[in-house]
């Protein structure tokens, strides 16, 4: 058995935040995901958009967000488990890419949906 397994739930709430932290330090990609985030939040409230629309979002948001966590801890671990190229880790690499690639890409179809209610709404509200 692990060290991690069967901890109080303090302590596996300070793995999670450790793991935070590390996606935070080393993945752009995630700073990116979590400014991005940030930005939208601030939106929602300006825009005062319906709940349906903040679950969706923040649904979405949370999905990229998680995907590039896992991607991070899956490169993580075939770099040390294999640090040389290979073919099989490189196909593990590329689907936890195309993991990350399908949420973005449902995220952006949802923001997409968003903007042409809100714009529907503009002109139901102007008419």
């Amino acid at each position: 058995m692990t060290a991690h397994k069967n901890q109080p739930f303090i302590h596996r709430l300070r793995f999670a935040l450790t793991g935070l932290a590390v996606g935070w330090r080393n993945e752009p990609n995630f700073r990116f995901q979590v400014y991005t985030f940030i930005a939208l939040v601030i939106a929602l409230i300006l825009l005062k958009v319906e709940p349906l629309w903040w679950a969706l979002v923040l649904l979405t948001s949370g999905f990229v967000m998680a995907a590039e966590l896992f991607n991070t801890a899956l490169e993580h671990l075939a770099d040390h488990l294999h640090p040389g190229t290979h073919p099989r880790i490189a196909i593990v690499k590329d689907c936890a890419a195309a993991a990350v690639l399908m949420a973005a890409g449902t995220a952006v179809l949802v923001g997409v949906a968003l903007v042409v209610h809100l714009i529907d709404r503009y002109h139901a509200s102007s008419t």
